[in-house]
């Protein structure tokens, strides 16, 4: 059986590489860098350069008979300066990648979303949920809900059986460039304050053995919320906190405080042309509310809900082995 992997260099696609490695997949990827080629092919990997868009590049990655599509890679700024970008990879690359996959003859995709698709509502996200993420000033947001509706249409037309996930916050060892910058600002004390929304904490092992579950179950044309156990960043923080032994804030940070502080960091890199280090998009995501059901993937997908101070442990643990946070 083989498999083709998009966003195989990240965070979530790494710990599928894993799991379709256990199952004994033939697996091949789409890598943007010669060096990211180098690597996996020195790991026994068939890997193929090119842009999520090149549909040269990605005929390539196809040129087997291929079982499965994971399209996991994605564009997760949240800086409005990276709009068209973002959009290209989201939204075209998409489109192209479930172009490929129709014409080679693949029978499932599988398409890593995010809850983001739906917007910032109230109260508990479950699948029947309004998908709201069309209509949203975060371009994210709205390059997720795009996407999303290009692989249900593919489905209903039958070109493919489709499968979509949708991961909430995601946590784990490997992470080096998302919640890991939490841990690493807490270690060298320089978080200025914790935000004042709450989450739904992933353990992207489970998330990843969830996508293999999406490839072999019956599951054909279903969307699955893959969320964790709900607590607010203050509670995340200060289990950082406690775990690395560090001093944390007593209380979160005004919303209104932030906001301000991002719109003025926003403003200024209109002159600068920089990513700032705050966006007005990230505190909106940040002082959001965000509690979602996983009944749903729990009893089709055996997705399984890891205890955040687990989740907190196992992060901060790969960190130190790293070498990445100082010693105790």
């Amino acid at each position: 059986m083989r498999v083709m992997v998009t966003g195989a260099t990240g965070f979530l696609g790494g710990h599928l590489l894993a799991c379709l490695r256990d199952e004994g997949a033939r697996i091949s990827v789409l890598a943007r860098s010669p060096q990211a080629v180098a690597t996996f092919a020195a790991a026994g990997i068939r890997a193929v350069h090119g842009e999520l868009d090149e549909p040269r590049a990605l005929r390539e990655a196809l040129a087997e008979p291929t079982d499965c599509v994971f399209h996991v890679a994605a564009d997760t700024s949240p800086w409005r300066g990276n709009a068209a970008r973002q959009t290209r990879t989201n939204v075209d690359g998409t489109r192209a990648v479930l172009s490929a996959a129709r014409e080679a003859g693949v029978r499932r995709f599988v398409h890593t979303s995010s809850v983001s698709a739906y917007g910032m509502q109230e109260g508990v996200l479950t699948e029947e949920s309004p998908r709201l993420g069309h209509d949203s000033w975060i371009n994210y947001q709205r390059t997720k809900a795009i996407a999303e509706d290009l692989v249900a249409e593919a489905g209903d037309r039958g070109d493919l059986e489709t499968v979509i996930v949708n991961p909430a916050h995601i946590l784990g060892p490997g992470d080096r460039h998302n919640w890991a910058r939490l841990f690493l600002l807490i270690d060298r004390n320089e978080l200025p304050g914790a935000p004042p929304g709450s989450g739904a904490f992933a353990d992207v092992r489970e998330v990843a053995r969830a996508h293999v579950a999406a490839w072999h179950r019956p599951v054909a044309g279903q969307r699955f919320l893959l969320g964790g156990e709900h607590a607010s960043f203050l509670d995340l923080v200060h289990a950082i906190a406690q775990v690395l032994d560090r001093p944390a804030p007593k209380r979160a940070l005004p919303a209104a405080l932030l906001r301000v502080h991002a719109r003025m960091l926003d403003l200024a890199a209109l002159v600068t042309g920089r990513e700032p280090q705050l966006t007005p998009q990230a505190v909106a995501f940040t002082c959001h509310h965000l509690r979602v059901d996983s009944t749903r993937a729990i009893r089709d997908l055996d997705y399984r809900i890891t205890p955040l101070g687990t989740l907190v442990d196992d992060t901060a643990a790969w960190l130190r082995d790293q070498g990445l946070l100082r010693p105790r």
